[in-house]
């Protein structure tokens, strides 16, 4: 029987590695509905392909461009926030992918939650601005939530079968991004284009500048907190290159789990379709001896400050992740745009968590309010 699946950001990096194991395995998976912002070609040919029931895309404008392109397909297409809304929740869904950047689909995710939905979860925004409330949700609604990234996909599967007052710490493994080895002097010239390059994995642009920066793993830090109810001093980060183990866990005893394997987002998120199930591997797989050898290193906290925020972030609370996320959200975009230098990421970053009131235990509202504070800020 075919799971039925929604996907909000379906033409962003996941969104389509989504899409790529539904063609892989058509007798598992039926899409319901997808969401995306503007790429019309590409939102044409998914719905041409897939035949979604609901379809929900940016602006008025996007959609009357989709609609020309289908000519004769008719198709209902919303917009916005109540087209995310739509594709989250529908009758039909069993499990929403959830794979749009940025603090956008917070109010839907957690409508389908309430909704029973189960959920696949990609954007880190969620966890990180919301991560309390998102959690008290899915408790209350008894779903299950099934990371995609591959950082705690890893760590989710080296838990299995484990007791949780056994696990002394975890350990994320971070690439180090396009500027590991570039010296802290240079840092001020980089380039959006040479932030871009990311040496081992092909994502999207606002997480491959998280990455350069470290704050892709800052934000997992958190997430980390909130998925598997640990307390940040036992949440540690290293560096490792190759990204080959892509996380690990100490247990009390000594001995160390780590999850390994190419590192292809499909194989995260094919395990996270199938609920944690495992399923033939139709991609990469992992060849050590290939791979040769693996290295590991502390990250630099003066190079990559984002790191150390999005810990002090995590340990302050309340409405204070929000003002991080959103903060580097916008500088991110100042930084793309060329309008800002890459060092000023942090800089401006600080500045608005410096300047912050924080709500210790507050609302959905106060953190969508601290999200528009820090936004405007920036």
């Amino acid at each position: 029987m075919k799971k039925n699946i929604s996907i909000l950001g379906s033409t962003g990096s996941i969104g389509r590695q989504t899409l790529e194991i539904v063609s892989a395995f058509p007798s598992s998976f039926r899409v319901v509905g997808i969401a995306a912002k503007d790429e019309v070609d590409l939102i044409v040919e998914q719905i041409k392909k897939y035949n979604p029931a609901l379809v929900s895309v940016a602006t008025d404008a996007v959609k009357a461009k989709v609609e020309e392109k289908l000519g004769a397909v008719k198709i209902s297409i919303l917009i916005g926030e109540e087209g995310l809304r739509a594709v989250a929740v529908a009758k039909e869904v069993e499990l929403l992918v959830v794979a749009v950047p940025g603090a956008l689909t917070l109010v839907p995710v957690l409508e389908a939650i309430r909704a029973g939905k189960s959920i696949a979860l990609a954007t880190k925004e969620v966890l990180v601005t919301a991560g309390k409330i998102f959690m008290e949700e899915v408790k209350a609604a008894k779903i299950k939530v099934f990371p995609i990234d591959s950082e705690h996909s890893a760590i989710a599967q080296c838990l299995v079968g484990e007791k949780p007052e056994k696990v002394k710490k975890i350990i994320l493994t971070a690439s180090g991004g396009p500027f590991l080895k570039t010296p802290l002097e240079k840092l001020s010239k980089m380039t959006a284009k040479e932030a871009l390059a990311h040496p081992t994995w092909k994502m999207g642009p606002k997480i491959t500048i998280d990455s350069a920066t470290l704050m892709n793993k800052g934000f997992e830090v958190i997430e980390a907190h909130h998925l598997f109810g640990l307390d940040f001093s036992k949440i540690e980060v290293v560096v490792h290159p190759q990204s080959v183990i892509h996380s690990l866990v100490e247990f009390v005893d000594g001995s160390v789990k780590a999850q390994l394997g190419a590192p292809d987002m499909r194989v995260p998120i094919q395990y996270a379709l199938f609920g944690m199930e495992r399923s033939p591997n139709l991609w990469e797989r992992l060849d050590l001896v290939k791979v040769g050898t693996m290295n590991f290193l502390k990250p630099d906290k003066e190079k990559f400050p984002c790191l150390e925020f999005a810990y002090a972030a995590g340990r302050r609370g309340g409405t204070m992740p929000a003002v991080l996320n959103a903060a580097n959200e916008e500088a991110v975009k100042l930084f793309l745009k060329g309008k800002i230098g890459y060092l000023d990421i942090a800089v401006k970053i600080r500045e608005k968590m410096d300047k912050h009131q924080i709500v210790a235990d507050p609302t959905l509202e106060n953190i969508l309010e601290a999200d528009r504070w820090a936004r405007e800020a920036v």
